[in-house]
């Protein structure tokens, strides 16, 4: 085999590793190149401490759609959270959205909680019943400084 052979074969080697890797990593990490059909929600928040764009949004522990854009509101201080919601999945009016982490120190997610209403929200609506991150660090904090004295 001369060496430009080998060379060809070893590159192009490569190149399918590199393939072969990508599409692992698009993969596994639930990354799509395409939207998906579905309808956006907003959500105000006073803390989010944690959460990331592209985030999980579920429902009974079932991902329902992404978090797709955090925006900072300067006139009421509060992180307004968009969700992506799945083509099909219906939210009341009165459904509840809160942050949460997976197990004690993993991923910030938000879990929507149904409401009782008939009324749904729609493409463009915003949730009013919101429950903000709990930060392990000032938990920690209540508990060592009430136990002192």
């Amino acid at each position: 085999m001369s060496k430009l052979n080998i060379q060809l074969v070893t590159g192009l080697f490569v190149v399918i590793g590199i393939a072969c890797f990508t599409y692992a990593a698009v993969t596994v990490g639930g990354a799509s190149f395409t939207a998906r059909p579905g309808y956006t929600l907003h959500a105000r928040f006073t803390s989010i401490s944690g959460l990331r764009v592209g985030g999980v949004v579920e429902a009974a522990g079932v991902r329902i759609g992404t978090v797709s854009g955090i925006e900072f509101d300067p006139d009421s201080y509060e992180a307004i959270v968009s969700l992506r919601i799945n083509e099909g999945i219906p939210i009341q009016e009165d459904a509840i959205a809160a942050i949460r982490t997976q197990g004690i120190i993993g991923e910030k997610y938000v879990k929507i909680t149904p409401g009782g209403f008939e009324e749904l929200l729609g493409d463009g609506s915003e949730i009013f019943e919101t429950e903000s991150a709990i930060s392990l660090e000032d938990l920690v904090s209540r508990y060592i400084f009430s136990s002192e004295g």
